[in-house]
């Protein structure tokens, strides 16, 4: 239901050697809300969606998915400890990912992309996997590019291809890691208009994204990441309301520098 917590995050660290990607991360993801991830690079964005996707495992704080902890639970002392690997996957079953670059099977057509995951991880039929993939693919607009090839495909159809296999494994939170960042502009649209449906259909999105117009029309909650912190967070409305609070000022004028003020209705 619209309003429970689908991701929790409390205290989440994350390390690569001395260097601190993520500093005491808190953050609540609600179920039916567009979240977008903004800030500029290097300060851990993409890090902490890995984070809650498991490809990353953090080195302090909780993680938990609809209640859930994943990869790790807290004692009652405080320590962590580790889950077992079978109920890790199971936390993770609940979650779709699409990321900056396709990562499509150049020798499977796109309806063999979709089908794929559905035949060797849910261990549906042939003709099932079929009748599901090519479902996401007409929800995608791709109904008709089915038995083409990656290589005979745009980056925007390709992009769109990965979200119809994502969206496949019925998840019930999907992740983007800049989705639209290895596509022209003109490409970008037809994704972010995918994107823009599976908003209006309710669907729990947590996107890391530099598409500053998607992040202010489309998402209910920004989180502006700096320096490895959450340096300001909350409604759309209220984070790109002028006066700007002077870290996201400076961020925002390279896009208003590209027009973003126009899309930000400023």
């Amino acid at each position: 239901m619209s309003g429970d917590v689908a991701i929790t995050l409390r205290n989440v660290v994350k390390r690569y050697g001395d260097h601190e990607v993520l500093r005491g991360i808190d953050l609540d993801v609600r179920h039916g809300e567009v979240t977008c991830l903004i800030g500029p690079s290097g300060s851990g964005k993409s890090t902490l969606l890995r984070c809650v996707a498991f490809l990353e495992e953090h080195d302090a704080g909780i993680i938990r998915i609809g209640g859930a902890p994943l990869g790790f639970d807290e004692r009652p002392d405080g320590s962590r400890i580790r889950l077992p690997i079978t109920e890790i996957a199971r936390v993770r079953r609940n979650i779709g990912m699409v990321f900056q670059q396709f990562n499509l099977w150049p020798h499977m057509t796109a309806l063999g992309n979709v089908a794929e995951g559905l035949r060797q991880v849910l261990r549906l039929h042939k003709r099932e996997a079929h009748d599901r993939a090519m479902a996401h693919l007409t929800r995608v607009g791709l109904a008709e590019r089915a038995s083409y090839y990656p290589s005979q495909l745009s980056g925007g159809q390709q992009q769109r291809v990965a979200i119809a296999r994502a969206l496949a494994m019925d998840p019930k939170i999907m992740l983007f890691d800049e989705p639209t960042s290895s596509l022209d502009p003109e490409l970008t649209g037809e994704v972010l208009n995918v994107m823009r449906d599976l908003a209006a259909e309710g669907m729990t999105m947590l996107v890391v994204t530099h598409e500053i117009g998607f992040a202010a029309h489309v998402a209910q909650h920004v989180v502006f990441l700096d320096q490895a912190q959450i340096a300001l967070e909350g409604r759309a409305s209220d984070v790109f309301r002028k006066p700007w609070h002077p870290r996201m000022a400076q961020f925002l004028e390279t896009y208003l520098d590209r027009g973003a003020s126009v899309l930000l209705g400023n």
